[in-house]
């Protein structure tokens, strides 16, 4: 039975990341596509369904997803959130609410409805609650398939067994979790993402604008292996499933022919994990003449001089490094597994071959004093990085940290935007104090002088004040 066939009416994917509904992020200006709602709708199309995607990254709102619902009338709507974008894995409250309002959209279009993201994998109720059908958990694209067989009415299984899903339970607000799915092991089995179903020039326009290039995300993996206990990975674990070095070489010649970006951005938690794959893959660019400049995440015990090599000779332009803090004793308590040597040991050997670094830097942790953050500051200004992203500790389900912290938790559990930062727990500070430091990191940062005034306004109140109350939130 043909799939397309068993309905007069196509499948919507969608996600709910819209870039205009979170002002820092609105300011930054770097959208980029649903990778992870594309690569689902490349497997959805191979089995022969008709699909349409509705891009929410840089729509105006959810009145537009109102509007693709009556000219489509979809059978099925896939929300299937972009899990390889960080800013959705931060489950903000702005972006839940577009997303539950969709699938209510969606529902009320008599579209059957599911979901697959992290905020719907840790919180299901609420999306089934709102008229979802089923969410998924883990990778997306097996799940969907059987999903659409079973209701298109080819499927050899009833829902209940369909492994990987959370369903509603008797009506009264439970939930039903199936069996656990295997996760996807080939990853090079899959399509490259259906770029069509997006306006490149959309986002060139965008860019250009705003950096003078495009830049195009791609991703070379899923999970990572390392147990940093403040991070989350409700959908891909502690697995790490990497394509192999010709096949992503592969989709960067691809990209460059279909699209042509001057940039790319490796949308992984970790890009390459060895050395060997890491130099393969700069030789397989090479042989495709698919070199481009790009950026991308990693670990600073993983930037030896011989990844750092390989890494140049494959066109990296920018690394950006888990720092977290410039204190030892606060690496331990996050079991980060790395040192501040190492810190200092992988910027200095990028920079030596012309790679900026970027540092994501934590304020807040459990635990962390006044001397904490000072060195913290003083190794940001000890090595310089190009870029520094800081934010405050979040606790999320599913880690130690909120395990550790879940007696503290105030009524707001989860941010509003990006640019939140509000303490959810106990800290030794207030989010107003933290919200200072950050901005005198940035300062630092940006004008490279070390004897910032702002810095010794806020250490002389610290030698003044040496007890804060505890509170939620700001004052």
């Amino acid at each position: 039975m043909n799939p397309a066939s068993s309905s007069s009416r196509g499948i919507l994917l969608a996600h709910s990341y819209y870039l205009r509904y979170d002002d820092k992020q609105t300011h930054k200006m770097k959208p980029y596509p649903p990778l992870a709602t594309m690569v689902v709708a490349a497997v959805l199309r191979e089995r022969g369904y008709s699909v349409q995607l509705f891009d929410a990254m840089l729509s105006p709102g959810t009145d537009q997803f109102a509007s693709a619902l009556q000219v489509g009338r979809p059978w099925v709507v896939g929300l299937i959130e972009d899990n390889f974008n960080f800013l959705t894995k931060m489950c903000t409250l702005r972006m839940r609410e577009a997303a539950l309002e969709m699938v209510r959209l969606a529902r009320a279009a008599g579209a059957k409805v599911v979901v697959n993201g992290s905020d719907a994998s840790d919180h299901p109720e609420l999306f089934l609650a709102s008229g979802a059908d089923a969410i998924i958990t883990g990778d997306p694209e097996p799940a969907m398939v059987e999903l659409l067989e079973l209701w298109s009415g080819s499927g050899q299984v009833p829902l209940e067994l369909v492994p990987g899903l959370v369903l509603a339970a008797n009506g009264n607000g439970g939930v039903h979790r199936t069996v656990h799915r295997q996760s996807l092991t080939d990853l090079d089995a899959l399509p490259l993402p259906a770029w069509d179903l997006v306006d490149p020039e959309l986002y060139r326009r965008a860019w250009v604008a705003a950096h003078g290039r495009l830049s195009w995300n791609v991703v070379t993996s899923r999970g990572c292996p390392y147990r940093c206990n403040w991070c989350a990975k409700p959908l891909f674990g502690t697995r790490y499933a990497q394509r192999s070095p010709a096949n992503v070489a592969a989709e960067l010649r691809e990209l460059k022919d279909r699209v042509g970006p001057d940039h790319v951005w490796f949308a992984d938690d970790i890009f390459g994990l060895t050395p060997g794959w890491i130099e393969s893959f700069a030789r397989e660019v090479k042989a495709r003449g698919a070199r481009l400049p790009f950026s991308m995440q990693s670990r600073v015990n993983l930037m030896t001089p011989r990844v750092v090599d390989a890494l140049a000779e494959a066109g990296a332009e920018e690394v950006w490094l888990g720092v977290e803090s410039g204190s030892q004793r606060i690496l331990d308590a996050m079991d980060k597994g790395t040192t501040v040597a190492q810190v200092r040991a992988a910027t200095r050997q990028l920079r030596a071959r012309g790679i900026r670094t970027g540092w994501f830097v934590q304020l807040g942790y459990r635990g962390e004093q006044w001397s904490d953050i000072v060195q913290t500051r003083d190794l940001v200004t000890d090595e310089w990085p190009d870029e520094v992203g800081v934010s405050v500790a979040y606790p999320l389900p599913g880690t130690k940290f909120f395990d550790q912290v879940r007696g503290e938790l105030g009524p707001k559990a989860n941010w509003e935007d990006s640019d939140d930062l509000d303490m959810m727990f106990h800290g030794t500070y207030l989010t107003s104090f933290y919200k200072r430091v950050r901005d005198v990191i940035h300062a630092e940062v940006r004008s490279r002088q070390r004897c910032d005034p702002e810095w010794q306004e806020l250490a002389s109140r610290e030698a003044t004040s040496r007890t804060v109350a505890p509170a939620f939130g700001s004052p």
